[in-house]
């Protein structure tokens, strides 16, 4: 038993490939954005080239995906292939779904993001950012003025006396003065005195204070503020004096502790709000970009896993289709591979089971129909057979009751006895020589032959013979070649003329015509035979291919049934059209050589 696929249809991409590049694509777009997004809206830079290539890359080649398989979609409606309009259509109830699921979220998010910017405008964001600028400047401003009331306020030459600070060379071991705890509560951090060397150098002579602000060199040479370098004046300012000659004096001055990093966090967000002010405007412009990179690979996807089910939803049904025309056409032989174990797979196992039970039942019934012919024929056989017996009887018993009775006159009746019993012997071989050719399989010689070779060959003997009947054969063609056993063609001829001219009474006109047809993707010459004869009875035209049906006298009723098996055997048709009183003609389908079946035209499209 055959198994029947009809037009497979494979997605570049099956299901679970489809779904494990979706998936892939969900997690890549969470990391990617999650990465982009605070870089744009912290770092203030928008993405390079590379990141917008990568970006880009997926929406490109799922576009290239979805365009592919909706041109073999295409292609597959334009050709009216089986199916595809129940695919389009199946089809088309997804992307409606797509549709309305997906514009409420595309509105919402737009709606979300344009009111965030909207409320984002609302916040005075310049004038917070002032207003912290403002305040750390004039923090800063009194805490330089408190400085410089200590140094107006305060003896410090007589502090670094009282307290007996160290010689800067001292022995490290030796334990350190720290300021006094009412200059430290006033942000007095370190007072430290540098002496000038002959060779032009500073050199520490006493430090009082943290050992985080004692300095190495002396860090300017000009009374007054100290310009600030970080990270070494990290929230403090220093101030430097010269109390003796050759004596310089630094005073390290604490601003508080966190002054100078809220002072860089305050600079910091003033650019990154300055560039959000700036995109606000490319929100729209960024809703796009969000959508296009993001949103529309996922619509993608969707549609290419749409297409790709749609696909696995239509396939068995197709094939259940055309199976179905297949059984229909007679074809018993047709399997259609259950891979599915779903409600479809369990539809195509019935229907399996069907059609093995439909040809269990037709060889049970074309078994019982050859029984039930060949006991048919074997009746009308021995009827045929004993209806001549009668006559061959009759004729002996004639012959033998006059030697019997007047042997001297047995020749008066001899002759006409013997040819009488002589006549029917060779009716008796006829039938049997038919229904021998009837019954026993036929091994035809095909060969490519020349049609109206044939045809006039045959007809040569009729023309002198029969010269009541004008024989037709001028709309034969000269190039037409058949695929044919050559003797068993001029036997079709023969028993078509032959009813003909029977048909007309041996009085009228019989036409022969060749016309090339095509059927389906085959090629055909169309044999037609017509007479004008008494034609064919709508009761009579039932019967007339039956074994042992015959309207002649004479006749077997064979005749036509070997035609008709001969013609059958060569993959051709025989049909007929008759009108009472006006003739019949027979209709003879054979292929075209199979040298001639690409380069013939045909005159007509059809089939019988």
């Amino acid at each position: 038993m055959k198994t029947v696929r009809i037009h497979p249809k494979y997605a570049l991409i099956d299901i679970k490939g489809l779904i494990l590049i979706y998936l892939l694509l969900s997690i890549i777009t969470i990391l990617f954005w999650r990465t982009v997004f605070p870089e744009i809206l912290q770092g203030g830079t928008v993405p390079d080239i590379l990141d917008l290539g990568v970006f880009f890359t997926i929406p490109a080649v799922l576009v290239v995906f979805l365009g592919a398989s909706l041109l073999s979609l295409f292609r597959e409606l334009i050709t009216r292939q089986l199916g595809s309009r129940f695919h389009i259509r199946l089809l088309a109830y997804f992307i409606l779904i797509v549709i309305f699921a997906s514009l409420p979220a595309i509105a919402i998010s737009s709606q979300t993001a344009l009111e965030l910017a909207r409320f984002w405008k609302t916040i005075d964001v310049d004038a917070a950012m002032k207003a912290a600028q403002e305040f750390a400047l004039e923090t800063y401003s009194l805490h330089v003025q408190k400085m410089e009331n200590l140094l107006k306020n305060q003896d410090f030459d007589a502090l670094m006396a009282a307290q007996g600070a160290v010689d800067g060379e001292a022995s490290p071991d030796l334990p350190r003065k720290q300021v006094p705890g009412e200059l430290a509560s006033e942000g007095i951090m370190g007072i430290q005195d540098f002496a000038l060397q002959e060779d032009g150098t500073w050199k520490t002579l006493g430090f009082l204070g943290e050992a985080a602000q004692e300095l190495s060199v002396l860090p300017a040479q000009q009374q007054g503020f100290i310009p600030r370098e970080i990270p070494r004046d990290t929230d403090i300012i220093r101030y430097m004096v010269y109390p003796q000659k050759r004596v310089a004096r630094v005073l390290s001055y604490h601003l508080g502790t966190g002054f100078d990093q809220a002072i860089t966090i305050i600079e910091n967000e003033k650019a990154r709000f300055e560039f959000i002010n700036s995109i606000q405007i490319q929100i729209p412009l960024l809703l796009i970009f969000y959508f296009v990179v993001f949103f529309f690979p996922i619509i993608l996807m969707t549609l290419i896993i749409a297409i790709s089910f749609t696909r696995r939803v239509t396939q068995p049904i197709v094939e259940l289709t055309e199976a179905t025309r297949r059984v229909a056409e007679g074809d018993f032989s047709i399997h259609i591979l259950a891979r599915r174990k779903d409600e479809l797979g369990l539809l195509i196992r019935s229907f399996n089971t069907m059609v093995r039970d439909l040809k269990r039942s037709q060889a049970s019934q074309v078994k019982a129909e050859k029984i039930s012919l060949w006991q048919r024929m074997a009746e009308q056989l021995a009827h045929e057979i004993k209806n001549p017996l009668t006559p061959i009887k009759l004729s002996a018993e004639r012959v033998l009751r006059r030697w019997r009775n007047d042997p001297k006159r047995v020749g008066e009746i001899l002759e006409t006895s013997m040819l009488g019993i002589l006549q029917e012997v060779e009716g008796l071989s006829t039938l049997l020589t038919e229904f021998r050719t009837f019954s026993r399989p036929l091994e035809p010689s095909r060969t490519s032959s020349p049609l109206r070779d044939i045809v006039e060959e045959i007809l040569i003997p009729y023309r002198v013979s029969y010269l009541g009947v004008q024989f037709n054969s001028t709309h034969t063609a000269w190039d037409i070649q058949v695929t044919i056993d050559r003797r068993r063609l001029a036997q079709v001829l023969t028993n078509l003329i032959n009813n003909g001219i029977d048909a007309m009474d041996y009085q009228g006109t019989l036409e022969i015509r060749t016309d090339l047809v095509k059927k389906w993707e085959s090629r055909y010459c169309r044999l037609s035979i017509m007479d004008t004869g008494k034609g064919i009875t709508p009761e009579e035209g039932l019967q007339i291919f039956t074994p042992y049906f015959t309207t002649k006298a004479t006749g077997t009723g064979l005749g036509l049934p070997i035609v008709e098996r001969i013609v059958h055997d060569h993959g051709g048709s025989i049909w007929f059209n008759s009108a009472v009183g006006r003739g019949t003609t027979f209709f003879v389908d054979l292929p075209v050589a199979e040298t001639q079946a690409e380069t013939l035209p045909n005159k007509e499209q059809g089939a019988s």
